[in-house]
């Protein structure tokens, strides 16, 4: 069996028969959501984060292994590969011991020891790492000395010959991994302010944390400090074993004319090479540990956000918020279509309350709106308060809701929305961008860059590359969850789907717009660039709603729709049942029979378990079992809470530290880490994500910094 195979088996807790089977397919080309959702047979049922794992873990460990090969080969060509250090190197599991191990063959640039080696002073630096010289160091370091070589006395001679051990030991690898455990275990990361004043990063200003387990976001934080001046971040840990650990490990011969020379060489190798190498990669691997989480949480944080559940057949006037320049509003009707935009100023300096209150009353009447979308951005609660004051009069019934604008301004300036709305201004189309996000979520917010969404931490920080690779997983996770309805998709939203590149996405609404709509899946073949493979990984996740054959508009893959007939009669339904959405009993029809139903129709089980669900649910979307959005009818002030008060909201970010939750204030209260549950909590997604509707109560106000604590003990 093969060592990756035997590795991700161990790491991710399955059959290493399914590890093979799943790298098969990926090997095939198939993307992940398509092997998720209609490969189950192969792999055995492993669910997507299963399989995201798998594949971001082979790419790595087959990294290591074609890392390892040209190692290899490198170190042969200079004719150095012994056998024990091929197994060595055949046998490392992580990249950096790899190398570790090539550290002492790098072609380096010119040092003071390779110096010293083109003046003849190796032999001389090998007679003091052997420990066995017993005459004259001076008189046998004298016959080094060559005038014409650089070597013009003794001293310099044994000056050269400590400058080649000292990085000789610097480089050797079982050494620097001991020394770089024994600071880890034993040192600390400090951090000592550079300024008098207050800032940001005052609490850094003197500190100190552990190296063995430190809070990730502590690190990025502290690292930010350092990048604008304001913080100096050292590694602090005992010299003195460490000295004395090489020392013992180079001196065992006891030998009184070497070993004083001996261990200046050492303490020099470690203290100008080894030791800030060593501090250097802990600093890095401290900075990619603490990334990882951060991109972690952002993508934990960013998947229920795509998913939070749409309002669909709801009027929406979408309001940009703002003082001096005025209250941007876009009118969209339930297809999110933008019909009117208007602009007005109920806050100073112009405050014009009641012409702009009438005149939000003659658009909510004219246009018929059931709900206003806010942006919580600037002057975002004194337009909830001018909101709040004209609904009592309106004779619909209309709610509003806070909907956060986070990159709504990224996505304005935009190609994209220039090409949507090119005749609408930058600020109008913010509106339109916040209306639509309430309407769905996932549509809109795939057209914003990820990271712009607010929902990160410290996501400017991190690795750039890593992050987008990772969010744009995300996002394509959720819209094959969820399907793309083919007819009125963006090519934002398309190119998200399953085997769909954004080229092919466009094609595919030129297509639309060009030939008139797609009428069914087998038409995705006429789009330009969409092949066989394409059509293979994508059609499952289109949905049709219009077509004459009702399956194209449920996620039954077209390979199975021979088999998805041949139930639908065995179980005595017909096409048109399903079109009238008249399956609600096939679940009762089938129990018990799954096995046997399978066997007959030649099918997996885990295959028509998911066919059956679809059918009895066709075109389901997932986000409908989440709860709602908060519509509100009223304003809450901050002088209307107390401690004790018990209230309802919205989980807006979840950190290391806690969630941020939206209770209809400008700031949203944090319910620390130790008050999210009764019992103890080490990581607050285990208790919420963002969206969730939560039960929280006020257990400290600030008035002064307007800062809110909530706990949710007793409520879950």
């Amino acid at each position: 069996m093969k060592p990756i195979v035997q590795t991700l088996a161990r790491e991710l807790g399955i059959k290493p028969s399914q590890v093979e089977k799943t790298i098969e397919l990926i090997d095939e080309g198939n993307t992940i959501p398509f092997i998720a959702r209609y490969r189950k047979e192969i792999h055995g049922g492993l669910d997507d984060e299963v399989l995201r794992n798998l594949d971001e873990r082979l790419k790595y460990l087959r990294h290591i292994e074609e890392r390892k090969v040209e190692v290899l080969r490198l170190i042969e060509e200079q004719g150095k590969l012994t056998e024990n250090l091929r197994d060595e190197i055949t046998k490392a599991t992580v990249l950096q011991r790899v190398e570790d191990l090539y550290r002492p063959f790098r072609q380096k640039k010119s040092t003071r020891g390779s110096k010293a080696r083109e003046r003849g002073l190796e032999p001389l630096a090998m007679t003091l790492l052997s420990g066995e010289f017993q005459g004259d160091l001076n008189h046998y370091g004298a016959s080094f000395i060559d005038p014409d070589r650089g070597v013009a006395s003794v001293e310099e001679a044994l000056q050269g010959a400590k400058d080649i051990v000292a990085e000789m030991v610097s480089v050797d690898p079982d050494h620097r991994r001991a020394v770089k455990n024994r600071i880890l275990k034993t040192g600390q990361l400090v951090s000592e302010g550079l300024l008098e004043e207050k800032t940001v990063y005052e609490m850094y200003y003197d500190f100190k944390e552990s190296l063995l387990k430190p809070a990730n976001h502590r690190i990025l934080a502290m690292n930010r400090g350092e990048k604008e001046k304001i913080l100096k971040i050292r590694v602090d840990y005992d010299l003195k074993p460490i000295l004395e650990y090489l020392a013992g490990a180079y001196t065992t011969k006891k030998n009184p004319v070497t070993d004083p020379l001996l261990q200046e060489a050492i303490e020099d190798g470690f203290k100008r090479l080894m030791g800030p190498s060593i501090e250097r990669e802990i600093r890095s691997d401290l900075r990619e540990v603490a990334e990882e989480d951060a991109i972690r949480v952002f993508a934990k944080n960013f998947k229920p956000l795509l998913l939070i559940p749409p309002i669909k057949g709801a009027r929406v006037l979408g309001i940009d918020p703002s003082f001096r320049t005025g209250c941007k509003l876009a009118v969209l009707d339930e297809y999110g279509t933008f019909l009117f935009q208007e602009t007005i100023y109920p806050h100073e300096p112009q405050n014009q309350v009641e012409a702009s209150s009438q005149r939000v009353r003659e658009i909510i009447e004219t246009y018929q709106i059931d709900l206003i979308a806010i942006g919580n951005g600037t002057a975002s609660r004194e337009t909830e308060s001018f909101i709040a004051a004209i609904l009592p009069g309106i004779r619909r019934e209309v709610a509003y809701a806070i909907v956060s604008e986070a990159g709504a301004s990224v996505y304005s300036a935009s190609k994209l929305a220039t090409e949507e709305f090119p005749e609408v201004n930058v600020s109008i189309r913010g509106a339109i961008s916040i209306g639509r996000r309430l309407q769905d979520p996932l549509a809109e917010l795939v057209k914003i860059d990820p990271k712009s969404v607010g929902v990160g931490q410290y996501q400017h920080d991190v690795n750039q590359k890593r992050l987008e690779e990772t969010l744009s997983k995300v996002v394509e996770d959720c819209v094959n969850s969820v399907g793309v309805e083919v007819s009125s998709a963006s090519a934002s939203l398309l190119g998200y789907v399953a085997g769909i590149s954004p080229q092919v996405a466009r094609a595919m609404v030129r297509y639309r717009e060009t030939q008139g709509p797609l009428v069914s899946r087998k038409d995705l073949k006429k789009v330009k660039g969409l092949g066989e493979k394409a059509f293979e990984q994508a059609a499952g996740f289109i949905r049709i709603a219009d077509s004459d054959n009702p399956l194209d508009a449920t996620a039954v893959h077209p390979e199975s729709y021979p088999v998805a007939l041949e139930l639908l009669g065995a179980l005595g339904y017909s096409l048109d049942d399903l079109r009238r959405g008249a399956l609600a009993d096939i679940g009762d029809r089938t129990e018990g029979r799954i096995e046997a139903l399978a066997s007959s129709l030649g099918v997996g089980t885990l295959t028509l378990r998911d066919i059956v669900e679809e059918l009895k649910k066709p075109g389901r979307d997932p986000r409908e079992e989440l709860p709602p959005p908060i519509l509100r009818k009223d304003v809450v002030g901050f002088d209307d809470l107390h401690e004790g008060m018990i209230l309802m909201g919205t989980v807006r970010n979840v950190v290391n530290f806690g969630a941020f939750v939206d209770i209809g204030l400008k700031n949203d209260g944090l319910v620390h880490i130790s008050q999210l549950a009764d019992r103890f909590v080490k990581d607050p997604m285990e208790v919420v994500e963002v969206g969730n509707v939560v039960k929280v109560k006020i257990i400290g106000l600030d008035k002064e910094r307007q800062k809110i604590s909530l706990t949710m003990k007793g409520f879950n």
